[in-house]
């Protein structure tokens, strides 16, 4: 790809008493292929496709089988040019540079037909996945994708300005250290002071500088008065996110005044990797502020293939819908971007930890110089772009390198292996982490995930077995073993990667497909599958437990199948997170201590079968409702062992609670419970995952009177003073196509509005397992959903995210249960 830039004219001026001029170089720009046979206008930031589906000669890249229709424009060669005129005199500057901030990816850049620069790493300021993934696409996307400007200054530049709060535990007290990146143009030395201000913790200093000509860094050191109450970062669901605006102020020498503001999170975080009682190996969890914090959420991938496509609107509906899910962790994984400075922003503001992984994945890197010297400009330059954000809790160096390289993945030759684990050691230990400890004191980092952490780097920085329980973090995929069997789960110390795909629902899928895509065995079905085998994996999985949809009409099949398989992907990874949640605080056959539990994946990047709880766009999955629930801060959690059945209840909660556990049995058959019974008052403590409750399966269905495996269900939930303190649970003794006495449910919903929020009142003729309620493309999510309806009446909320009525709600409105399939 070429950037072609051509002055026209520099307008001259009488001068200027600006300490700096930006000139934005945003909006339209002529766009020409490699022959010069097609030549079209495209915005900036942007990118190739989105110009050709701008000006209507592509469709929807998105839309059928694009993917492939378009790999053309991924082939062929693009110039981007544009013809400007100076509003500025260029002789009256002692510096003029052009700033890009992102280039996709290699090309040149000539200004006034002068090559002036080249670029080959879209991840410095100047995508892996963008050549597909097996939930995703190949569109190599060409263009330039971030922001273009100039810049002119006089005297000296702030080029970048970044800090990091320190806790001084041995004096109690808080300090920040600030790193400001100055270019100095004067052929003098530039002297003056320096504010720093942050009112509302009543700190104000200053400092006297003095630049010397060149690139020159400013180390301030600011000391927090320990006669001040700072109030801290915490994660959803741990406390508030309390930040302080900052304002540091450069007055320098010629009357140059450099002002900067930005909001200063005070945070400490720890990676404690140390010996368990009754365990070999080493815990690998989190302290946030001193508090063991259980990491709950998913990973997060590019929201679009397309970058230009992701708005500030976008990014806040995803984030949203992870903290609405009772997540507080994201793990930006290394296949695909570093995120835009809004989407750490909104996560610092919402409470979400972010596990960043650097941007590497999946393969062996070389290690020339010159691939050396872009990674480290690459890492240097996202170290003081995001270390200020507390939200980012730990570098990690890649994605599975450690374990593809140490599990042979790509087949090297036993002879050839020492010189593939030197160029890894090269590259993440001698370089990148190099680095990350020179820049960043403020969190930790560890070299890839999974990882053994400490066993790790006393193996050499590759350990033996990176998946090991005993150490560090786990990835984990199995699709053939039984997912409502919880013993073929690892009793790991940290899941960072685990889950089951689905299909996205019919209103999503219906808008790039056609009438005869719509079947599972379709041309169209195949071919946006991209994980090998998944299609048959998810109807294998379902029907374990599920009898597969038959209808005669091939449509009902269709959509029936798509409610299947995200039935079957919300029971299995709900099964796995409460093993891993009910995991923290007992060590079993040498193994447990579980905390985190990271499911792959949040978000899709279009419409396709993925491993993800949130479809393009943001509507909610039926697995999105689910984590909801079981990642609430406090949980029931039942399973069975050896004929005997468990209940434990898990607490998230910095305090214990008195509350009692109410355990129901109901026959498929009726709405009214068989059996009840309520546990006596206990204290359920804060942060630990306890035994409550057992029972063998053969006296709980005595004790029910006629219950037996396949005619009953049981439900739980704790209270106290007779109110509901977390979502009611519920254990299955038999898989659903041998259930007994499951009747077709008739559901109906009387939809009301309150405000801005829509009520369904909902009535039922039966017992409905999997009640999803569905209003088709209409933005917004419901309070609750796929949830088994035990009791005659339900009150269920829905939140649009745009303005609509009750009249659409109605027309769109359609409710699905397992008995409908039946």
């Amino acid at each position: 790809m070429r950037l072609h830039l051509i002055v026209l004219l520099a307008l001259c001026g009488t001068g200027t008493t600006a300490a700096a001029l930006s000139y934005s170089l945003r909006g339209n720009w002529s766009i020409c292929n490699g022959n010069g046979s097609l030549e079209l206008p495209g915005a900036v930031p942007g990118c190739v496709h989105s110009a050709l589906f701008q000006q209507g000669l592509i469709q929807d890249s998105y839309y059928r089988f694009n993917d492939l229709n378009y790999r053309w424009i991924s082939l062929d060669n693009w110039t981007y040019s544009k013809e400007f005129k100076f509003p500025f005199a260029i002789s009256k500057w002692q510096k003029v540079n052009l700033i890009l901030e992102g280039v996709d990816t290699i090309s040149k850049i000539l200004f006034n037909e002068v090559t002036i620069g080249e670029t080959d790493n879209m991840f410095n300021r100047y995508e892996q996945c963008s050549f597909s993934w097996d939930w995703g696409p190949s569109f190599p996307t060409q263009g330039i994708w971030k922001d273009v400007r100039i810049e002119a200054y006089n005297i000296c530049h702030l080029n970048y300005f970044t800090f990091s709060p320190i806790y001084d535990k041995s004096a109690q007290e808080w300090n920040l250290e600030i790193e400001a990146t100055f270019d100095v143009v004067s052929s003098k030395p530039v002297g003056g002071q320096v504010i720093v201000a942050i009112p509302k913790l009543q700190t104000q200093q200053m400092y006297n500088i003095e630049l010397q000509p060149g690139k020159r860094i400013v180390e301030l050191f600011l000391n927090i008065s320990k006669n001040i109450t700072v109030e801290t970062w915490w994660p959803h669901g741990h406390g508030n996110q309390t930040g302080y605006n900052m304002t540091i102020l450069f007055e320098l020498d010629g009357g140059l005044n450099i002002e900067k503001s930005a909001k200063v999170y005070f945070r400490t975080v720890e990676l404690i990797e140390e010996p368990i009682k009754g365990s070999p190996g080493l815990s690998f969890y989190f302290k946030i502020n001193g508090f063991p914090i259980f990491l709950k959420g998913s990973n997060w991938i590019p929201a679009d293939s397309f970058q230009d496509r992701v708005t500030s609107e976008l990014l806040r509906l995803l984030l949203q819908s992870v903290v609405d899910a009772n997540m507080n962790t994201l793990r930006v994984w290394g296949g695909g971007i570093y995120e835009q400075d809004e989407f750490y922003e909104l996560c610092d503001e919402l409470g979400i930890m972010v596990w960043q992984d650097f941007m590497f994945a999946c393969a062996l890197y070389p290690t020339d110089q010159g691939f050396l010297d872009s990674v480290r400009a690459e890492v240097a330059y996202q170290i003081k772009r995001l270390k200020s954000h507390p939200s980012i809790i730990i570098w990690s160096g890649n994605n599975e390198n450690e374990e593809a390289l140490m599990m042979n993945w790509y087949h090297i030759s036993f002879t050839d292996r020492p010189i593939y684990i030197k160029d890894y050691v090269t590259l993440y230990v001698k370089n990148i982490r190099e680095l990350v400890l020179a820049g960043d004191k403020s969190r930790p980092f560890i070299t890839s995930s999974p990882t053994n952490g400490a066993e790790t780097v006393a193996e050499g920085w590759v350990s033996q077995n990176p998946n090991s329980n005993y150490f560090g973090d786990v990835h984990f995929y199995d699709y053939i073993s039984d997912c409502w069997n919880w013993k073929v789960f690892p009793k790991a110390r940290f899941a960072s990667e685990y889950g089951y795909q689905s299909w996205p629902s019919f209103s999503t899928l219906e808008k790039v497909s056609s009438t005869e895509d719509w079947s599972f065995s379709s041309k169209f079905s195949l071919h946006r599958q991209h994980h090998e085998g998944g299609n048959k994996q998810m109807l294998y999985q379902a029907g374990l437990h599920f009898k597969l949809p038959k209808s005669t009409d091939p449509l009902r099949t269709f959509k029936d199948t798509i409610y299947l398989t995200q039935v079957m992907q919300a029971q299995c990874v709900k099964t796995e997170t409460e093993f891993y949640r009910r995991s923290r605080s007992e060590i079993v056959d040498q193994q447990g201590h579980t905390m985190g539990a990271l499911y792959w994946q949040l978000n899709d990047i279009w419409q396709a079968p993925s491993w993800a709880s949130l479809e393009y766009g943001g509507k909610w999955k039926m697995l999105h409702y689910f984590a909801q629930n079981f990642f609430a801060p406090l949980l029931p959690v039942g399973f069975e062992n050896e004929n005997t059945f468990y209940i434990y209840g898990v607490s998230d909660l910095h305090s214990d609670y008195s509350m009692t556990l109410t355990v129901r049995v109901h026959t498929w058959n009726s709405l009214e419970p068989v059996c009840s019974c309520v546990t006596e008052h206990f204290v359920m403590k804060g942060g630990e995952a306890v035994r409550l409750y057992e029972e063998p399966v053969s006296e709980l269905l005595r004790r029910c009177g006629n219950c037996t495996r396949e005619s009953c269900v049981v439900s739980f939930y704790l209270s106290a003073d007779h109110e509901l303190l977390c979502p009611t649970n519920y254990h299955f003794l038999s898989s659903l196509k041998e259930a007994v006495g499951l009747c077709k449910a008739q559901i109906t919903a009387i939809i009301s509005q309150q405000g801005d929020i829509f009520v369904f009142d909902l009535e039922t003729s039966a017992v409905a397992p999997f009640v999803w309620l569905d209003v088709g493309s209409i933005p917004g999510r419901f309070s609750d959903n796929g949830f088994l309806m035990t009791e005659k009446t339900r009150t269920i909320l829905f939140y649009p995210w745009e303005p609509t009525s009750k009249s659409e709600l109605e027309q769109s409105f359609h409710v699905t249960s397992l008995t409908d399939i039946y």
